[in-house]
């Protein structure tokens, strides 16, 4: 029989306008409503009137300030409290303490638009809502939301003060801007629903704001009262557009902006916070809101100016504000509605209809079964890998191209494009060029004048410009100097180059831009946060397509939901482990063993690079060039690949001939190399010595035969300069006749074929190398230069290094104390491919961990990579097969494979579609078509001598790769 008395409360707050269910009504509404009677049915009138007030407090203040906080607390009894600026454990422990000393548990609240970084040191920021507004995908803003409220509620925040659906129509607003989804109502209040949705998954409050429209003025409220001058329509279907969709979709509370709105009040200069007809008329009457009102806060000037302490409050709970928020007096505050309520101004059934609504918040946040926030691991916590994995994807999805003339974006050919970039902004802007040139060559360009700039770039034929603007708040300058709008007029008009002008920056910053007529693209990314940078330049180049819209206009040529969808290219992108379905945690496991092998001496020093469904999710360098080396190992550095040649080099050659009938897998010796018939290596075919089936020695100690009696090398076949005759570079200050060229050919042909049939073989590769330049009348590294590192821009990798690098950027492989007598640097390790003159078909190859992938990449995608077909799909897949299997023969062609049985070149781990191949310096690379994983570790373990076998003996290579698959998510 109880519950019927309390049926006429229940259906007050069950029900609202439409029909639509309160927002505050808890899935056990029955409890909830019997725990809200009872709390105010023994609360005092004091009680009762102190729950309307939520005070200011921030962790960072001083023990007075607290302290001050903690006696309107204990002794005043207020309903709850709003966090401003600290730390993240601080703030906790203020919660806790608080509630302790709380008769009711407080309702926390915070200002958390962006996340709790919006006021907190050591906590994650995610994007701005200006943003948010250029996604298309409101899925994707929802996880945005959820993850602010999960960490506010792992803080113990209740109510977010957010979002904010102010509708940003005014460029010139100097409050709102970027905390706004921007200036589409019907984008703003998808947005709005989607970050309120994201935060009720997470248990936490939501609050639009602010009501009934703040984004159409120049006039910041914290310092004057904003005059709001649109019409009634103009309202209904902008300012006040969002405010009704989200409260037909379950807004829990609005918060009341402190505006002059002369279509809704016509007393002027009247503050709508305090105007009954705006609250209590318009919202809760007309847009039929039953949730909680809060007022904006009543310290600020736009209200607290216009009467005394506890007038300005009393005036407010009168319009229909249920919570006052920050006060500037709380006790002159309480006094002065207690006075109302005992004179009849403020009747019974109000008081009960706010503090009662407040209770029922509190029971819907779980107060009623309050416990305390646990402080251990709360860093780590708020700090969680998840928050990148949400902000990278959030970003890629906002990146908005603006502007494409002639289809520029996302670049294609790279083999004719001389790309420079320039740097506009005071912020930075490294990771973008950094970012920037893992695709290509990309040159930094400084110059302090427009003359400077001009010849600089006289030589380039494409311009990336990056307009970089502080990242720290929405709040922070944005705009063009007047000497960059003049640089960039002028750098675009440039007749040698195409233009590209890439936004780090507030949107409107491009209002001040006149003409864009020669500015050929316009990429806008918002922010410059260093993921901001990355994804825009993976978007110029590809890797991903770009498909945001603008949320404001910016420009008579852009105006709102301007944007192209752009299709990505396959090329390699560059994430977190966890966006790819990997663990961060379990990949600490790779650091530990690279570790070991640097502790253990296998190696000087080391790349190891991990890739997942087309993203770079790993790529560090361990270690140095040398042990005695005072530098450390970076990724621009570049090792001798050693084997790797073969799958990175010939091979692909091979395939594309194979495609264009210039090879067959069936071909024989004798056919590629008519000198041969003679011999026993006649009938070895194609497919027999790519699987190294073909029973060819191992490999020739070529060099032997030239060196003198005192194993040094011989006079009759090296000088110490280039002569005539002696053109071909072995190492430093050693060159070899170029006659013995056709001394390794006619010694390979006197070779006698071996007794067992598998052994792993260099041989065939010499043969192959000669047909190929043969076949082309062109050298092996210059075909494969153009016909794939160059338009794959791999500017990192080449045969003779010393060519296009600084020695300083080639590791050493070892110190030769048996033919060349010398640090071998920037020269290849290989003794034979060294005759050739650095270039081999099975050794010669330098590169880095980030090119490497690039190629293995490629293999994976079937042939494709940046929008170019190189190889056809059914190619790999006939090159990718092990023909001898049945022979126990585990080889595909040219590539190797898993083992047959325990032990092999893998962990074990992998498909039997993967595919890779190791090197004899200490490189390795292996792909997984089944899972998308690519693997690249690169080493010197022959540095200073290759009898240094530690690195092979413990298995350490595919000790990482068994770590790495350990590392998938199911």
């Amino acid at each position: 029989m109880r519950i019927n008395l309390y049926i006429p409360f229940f259906l007050l707050f069950v029900l609202g306008a439409r029909g639509q269910n309160n927002p505050l009504i808890a899935k056990d509404s029955v409890a909830q409503i019997n725990w809200v009677e009872l709390q105010y049915k023994n609360m005092s009138l004091e009680e009762k009137v102190a729950q309307l007030f939520m005070v200011s407090v921030a962790s960072e203040q001083n023990d007075a300030a607290t302290d001050k906080v903690a006696k309107l607390v204990e002794k005043e009894g207020i309903g709850g409290v709003i966090f401003s600026k600290g730390g993240p454990v601080r703030q906790a422990k203020l919660t806790n303490r608080y509630q302790s000393k709380s008769k009711i548990p407080l309702l926390v609240g915070m200002d958390a638009e962006w996340g709790l970084a919006m006021r907190l040191d050591s906590t994650y920021a995610f994007p701005w809502n200006m943003t948010l507004g250029a996604i298309q995908e409101n899925d994707v803003v929802e996880q945005v939301g959820y993850q602010i409220g999960k960490h506010a509620r792992r803080l113990g925040v209740h109510i977010n003060f957010a979002p904010d659906i102010d509708v940003n129509n005014n460029p010139r607003n100097p409050i709102i801007g970027n905390r706004s989804f921007g200036e589409d109502p019907k984008n703003v209040a998808q947005k709005g629903i989607a970050i309120m949705n994201g935060m009720a998954r997470a248990g936490v409050l939501s609050c639009g704001k602010h009501f009934p429209g703040h984004g159409d003025t120049a006039t910041d409220s914290h310092k004057a009262l904003p005059t709001i001058a649109s019409d009634r329509q103009r309202l209904d279907s902008i300012e006040l557009y969002p405010f009704q969709e989200l409260i037909d979709e379950g807004l829990s509370s609005v918060m009341v902006a402190h505006l002059n709105v002369p279509s809704l009040e016509r007393r002027d200069g009247h503050p709508s916070t305090l105007s009954r007809k705006i609250v209590s008329g318009v919202l809760q009457g007309e847009l039929g809101f039953k949730g909680l009102i809060f007022t904006d806060a009543l310290n600020m000037n736009a209200v607290s100016e216009f009467a005394t302490d506890g007038e300005v409050e009393l005036e407010a709970f009168l319009a229909g504000n249920d919570v006052l928020l920050m006060p500037e007096d709380v006790q002159k505050a309480k006094n002065k509605l207690i006075e109302a309520y005992n004179k009849g101004i403020i009747p019974a059934q109000r008081l009960a209809y706010s503090v009662k609504k407040i209770l029922m918040a509190k029971y819907k946040v779980g107060l009623h079964k309050y416990r305390p926030i646990e402080v251990e691991n709360l860093y780590g916590d708020l700090n969680e890998v998840g928050n990148e994995v949400i902000y990278e994807e959030t970003m890629e999805h906002a990146i908005t191209v603006a502007k494409n003339n002639f289809s520029l974006l996302p670049i294609r050919k790279l083999d004719n494009k001389k790309i420079a970039y320039v740097h506009f902004g005071d912020d930075s802007g490294t990771t973008f060029f950094k970012t920037l040139a893992k695709y290509t060559k990309v040159t930094k360009i400084d110059a302090t004048d427009i003359a400077g700039y001009k010849n600089a770039l006289k030589d380039f034929n494409l311009v990336i410009i990056g307009f970089h603007k502080s990242n720290e708040s929405p709040w922070k300058p944005y705009k063009l100097s007047k000497n960059e709008l003049f640089w960039l007029h002028e750098i675009s008009k440039l007749r040698t180059s195409n233009t590209i002008l890439t936004v780090f920056s507030k949107p409107y910053a491009l209002l001040d831009v006149v003409d864009f007529n020669t500015v050929d693209a316009l990429v806008v990314a918002y922010q410059n946060s260093d993921v901001a940078q990355e994804k825009a330049a993976e978007s110029i180049f590809g890797a991903f397509g770009a498909r945001g819209k603008l949320p404001v206009s910016v420009h008579s040529e852009f105006p709102v939901n301007t944007g192209s969808n752009l299709k990505p290219l396959q090329r390699l992108g560059y994430c977190v482990p966890e966006s790819v379905g990997l663990s961060s945690q379990k990949l600490e496991k790779v650091d530990s063993l690279v570790q070991v092998g640097l502790d253990s001496l296998m190696f000087p020093g080391a790349q190891v690079l991990i890739a997942r469904k087309g993203k770079v999710i790993y790529n560090k360098s361990f270690g140095k060039p040398t042990f005695a080396s005072e530098e450390t190992i970076n990724g621009e550095h570049i090792y001798d690949l050693a084997s790797l040649t073969k799958i990175l080099s010939t091979l692909p050659l091979i395939m594309k001939m194979e495609e264009e009938g210039k090879i067959t897998l069936n071909a024989t010796f004798k056919e590629l190399i008519p000198e041969y018939e003679e011999t026993e290596l006649k009938d070895v075919t194609v497919l027999k010595a790519l699987s190294h089936y073909g029973r060819l020695p191992a490999w020739i100690a070529f060099y032997l035969d030239t060196l003198n009696k005192d194993r040094k090398p011989s006079p009759d076949f090296y000088r110490n300069h280039p002569a005539e005759g002696f053109s071909h570079k072995v190492a430093d200050k050693l060159y070899i006749t170029d006659a013995y060229k056709d001394s390794i050919y006619n010694r390979i042909g006197r070779q006698s074929l071996k007794s067992n049939r598998y052994r792993y073989s260099d041989v065939g590769y010499y043969v192959f190398k000669k047909y190929i330049e043969e076949t082309y009348q062109k050298s092996l590294d210059k075909l494969i230069d153009s016909f794939l590192f160059t338009p794959m821009g791999l500017q990192h990798t080449t045969f003779n290094p010393l060519e296009k690098f600084s020695k300083e950027q080639i590791v050493p492989t070892e110190q030769d104390n048996y033919y060349r007598y010398q640090t071998v640097q920037g020269y290849v390790h290989d003794m034979g491919a060294a005759m050739q003159g650095g270039v081999g078909g099975h050794a010669g190859l330098f590169s880095n961990a980030n090119d490497v992938a690039k190629i293995m990449q490629m293999y994976l995608q079937g042939g494709i990579y940046g929008g170019k077909r190189f190889l056809d799909e059914r190619t790999i897949k006939k090159f990718n097969t092990c023909y001898f299997c049945n022979k126990n023969v585990r080889r595909g062609v040219g590539f190797d494979k898993p083992q047959l049985e325990d032990k092999g070149p893998t962990c074990g781990c992998v498909s039997r579609k993967s595919f890779g191949h190791s090197g004899f310096t200490g490189t390795y690379t292996w792909a997984d078509p089944e899972e998308e994983i690519i693997y690249v570790f690169l080493s010197n373990r022959t540095y200073p001598k290759s009898t240094n076998t530690l690195l092979i003996k413990s298995g350490l290579r595919t000790r990482i790769q068994q770590a790495i698959y350990d590392s998938i998510i199911n």
